[in-house]
């Protein structure tokens, strides 16, 4: 699932770039939709399991008559008619298009949450005024952590430094002329500040496709790695949602022993699962 890069409105200097796509965006023919095997996905990662509360992409054709990107929150439970369920519940939408759609998974959509680490299959369903798609199988789990990105999946890591606002990173972000940069520091009292998805449940709860009222918090606090290195726990000063519904937020400090580079690889691990290893931002002294 290449080409697509799930963007939202708060990320800072990211306002501007809410969900880019970088295919063109044609009227798609009315036809009946067709979600792709294996095309429902952590929209950080691209890959599964999937976690209520996150977002997700799903990849198909005939998905939506047209392009369109939500400007408001709370999300829409439909959009230009295409309207999404997981496991029977409606999806809030980000954004639709003929070959992607983004949307929330609802919190309710994992009725008996499985223990630990076992997943379970999901059911995904689109339908537009043109008809209702097969449901597509996603694994699902209480778990399934993914690190927003500048290169959707892989790449330097959406992280910036509190403290002026730059992204961790050493050089330029390849078409991100403009934003800031310096590698994140270690023993910095100042956090950086991860964007995911999938990091599952918060307490309090809050309503599908709405921000939390207040500070809503993981209820299982995920560990933190850094080029292969547990962050210790009292390092992970925040973990819960942002104001972005679906978009979770970790704040945390590097202490001393913290491997240093350009391309350190950044992780979170939560529930026997562990985001993907090309996800890096770069740290120094």
């Amino acid at each position: 699932m290449v080409g697509m890069r799930p963007f939202f409105h708060s990320l800072t200097y990211l306002a501007s770039c809410a969900l880019l796509l970088a295919a063109g965006a044609s009227p798609a023919r009315a036809q009946t939709p067709v979600i792709t095997a294996g095309g429902v996905v952590n929209a950080a990662s691209d890959n599964p399991p999937v976690a209520v509360g996150s977002l997700i992409s799903i990849f198909g054709s005939n998905l939506s008559p047209v392009s369109d990107t939500d400007t408001a929150i709370p999300l829409p439970p439909t959009m230009d008619g295409v309207h999404v369920t997981v496991n029977g519940y409606t999806a809030p939408l980000w954004f639709v298009s003929s070959g992607q759609i983004n949307a929330q998974i609802p919190w309710e959509a994992l009725a008996s949450a499985p223990p630990t680490t076992n997943t379970t299959t999901g059911q995904v369903i689109v339908s537009t005024a043109s008809g209702t798609s097969a449901a597509a199988n996603v694994t699902m789990a209480p778990a399934g952590p993914g690190i927003f990105t500048f290169s959707y999946g892989n790449g330097q890591a959406i992280a910036y430094n509190y403290s002026d606002g730059t992204f961790a990173s050493a050089t330029p972000i390849a078409g991100y002329s403009t934003v800031p940069v310096r590698p994140a520091k270690i023993n910095d009292p100042n956090p950086l500040v991860i964007y995911a998805t999938g990091l599952g449940a918060v307490t309090p709860s809050v309503a599908d496709g709405a921000p939390p009222s207040g500070i809503a918090y993981t209820v299982i606090t995920p560990t933190i790695l850094v080029g292969g290195f547990a962050l210790p726990a009292a390092n992970v000063l925040f973990s819960g949602l942002s104001s972005d519904p679906g978009v979770y937020q970790l704040n945390v400090t590097l202490p001393t022993g913290t491997p240093t580079g350009n391309a350190v690889s950044l992780q979170i691990q939560m529930n026997g699962f562990t985001s993907r290893g090309d996800v890096t931002i770069a740290v120094s002294q």
